[in-house]
């Protein structure tokens, strides 16, 4: 598990344009979801492999559309597949071949009114058997309620991961408050269970600004939603392993709709949290306007924030917030345990504050599984953890307070030559001595 910084990522999606559809009834499209599996199963059989293909072959193996066009994948200036995207009677097909590698089908059902819901994937090994596939199903509401696993079959559900689970019931507990602001918790493991923030009729905390309901479910399903990204448990797990007698308060950022960062900056305040830990960016300065302007109107609050890990100087190329000037923010980067700059990992001598050992971390992941990961996403809890100690110890104290003690405690790296950050290196955040 190599797990980086949480980057709000751009979506760069190519619908091609597709004409003379053939009817559905001569096409095998699935008329309901049941029929899906079929359906995904005769779509790999006719296009895996295809190796160099173009329009006309695509339409002769699958002379169920039209195809406009089909994009090569390039990687560092080298082809390694190729993509395309199908419209077809009922949907639209995605379909996706690493040369050598995996062939990907994803079915979006056409709801009308251009609204398209993800509904089923499989994937096939480089000899085109499918390995495995995957299902979503939905609430009344229409919402993401379950995600189904299926193996090479397609028919027998392997096992059904919740999307969208309440929180667990339970009672409040004394603790310093810390925010987390990342793509949200597994709070059913329970390891976070009994350390989420609760109102006094236990009722927990925290809030889902992505889907805007009262249940931050781990989940970033930005580049699939058939495989989200987990980002945000395996970042708690260093929180609660170095700063255990905390009050866990999280919420998921709102991809769909960035300026609501400024409310969960105000959600956070109004719960009484003065610690954000927030292991996350993007290159978008307007993504985080609303974010910045409610965390300079709260200099009580400490927000610790990821320097990210593009490997670049964001003095020079910026990564927001990180790059943005705010006196209630720490910002940090990950270093080997001997006090360099981790490969990989963002710096700047004027925006990054400073470095701790960040890399193979001790993790435990989405699944309650005990793992390994890197990068200045795990540097974040590690700080936020010094700080929570330290307000444990130091109740009055304020961002300016907490700031002034963690930063106190840096010093030079012996083994790096050119500084990489402002203040330097904290070989041990968890050393209280």
């Amino acid at each position: 598990m190599n797990c980086k910084t949480l980057i709000v990522p751009l979506m760069f999606a190519m619908v091609l344009s597709l004409t003379g559809v053939t009817a559905a009834v001569a096409t095998g499209l699935p008329d309901s979801v049941e029929e899906t599996p079929a359906f995904l199963r005769t779509v790999t059989q006719r296009l895996c492999p295809v190796a160099d293909p173009d329009p006309a072959e695509i339409a002769g193996r699958l002379p169920v559309a039209s195809v406009g066009s089909v994009k090569a994948m390039i990687i560092g200036g080298k082809a390694i597949g190729w993509r395309a995207t199908l419209r077809v009677v009922g949907g639209e097909l995605r379909i996706r071949q690493q040369s050598g590698r995996t062939f990907a089908v994803e079915f979006y059902r056409d709801l009308g009114k251009d609204a398209l819901r993800p509904e089923m994937t499989a994937r096939a090994d480089r000899d085109c058997r499918i390995v495995n596939g995957r299902r979503l199903r939905y609430d009344a509401s229409g919402r993401r309620d379950m995600l189904e696993h299926y193996g090479p079959d397609l028919a027998n559900v392997e096992r059904i991961e919740p999307l969208n689970p309440p929180m667990p019931a339970g009672r409040g507990r004394a603790g310093v408050l810390v925010a987390l602001f990342d793509a949200g918790l597994n709070y059913t493991l329970p390891e976070f269970s009994t350390r989420l923030a609760r109102a006094p009729n236990g009722r927990p905390l925290g809030f889902d600004f992505w889907e805007m309901d009262a249940r931050p479910y781990d989940g970033n399903p930005a580049r699939s939603p058939f495989y989200p990204i987990r980002h945000g448990t395996p970042v708690a797990s260093v929180l609660v392993r170095e700063a255990p007698d905390i009050r866990l308060l999280p919420y998921r950022y709102p991809r769909p709709d960035m300026q609501r960062m400024g409310n969960m900056v105000r959600a956070a305040d109004a719960n009484g949290a003065r610690i954000v830990s927030m292991p996350m960016g993007s290159n978008r300065r307007q993504h985080w306007e609303t974010f910045l302007a409610a965390a300079r109107e709260r200099p009580h609050m400490l927000f610790i924030v990821s320097a990210g890990n593009d490997g670049r100087n964001i003095d020079d190329v910026p990564v927001f917030p990180a790059s943005a000037s705010l006196d209630n923010m720490i910002v940090v980067t990950s270093s080997t345990a001997f006090g360099r700059l981790a490969q990989g990992s963002n710096w700047g001598p004027r925006s990054v504050d400073i470095m701790v050992p960040a890399e193979n971390v001790d993790v435990i992941d989405f699944r309650g599984a005990a793992g390994k990961a890197s990068g200045s996403s795990y540097a974040v809890p590690q700080v936020a953890a010094l700080a929570a100690r330290l307000l444990r110890r130091h109740p009055r104290w304020r961002a300016p307070d907490l700031k002034k003690a963690i930063l106190d405690r840096a010093r030079p790296s012996p083994y790096q030559r050119r500084p990489a950050v402002r203040y330097g290196w904290i070989p041990n955040p968890a050393d209280d001595g």
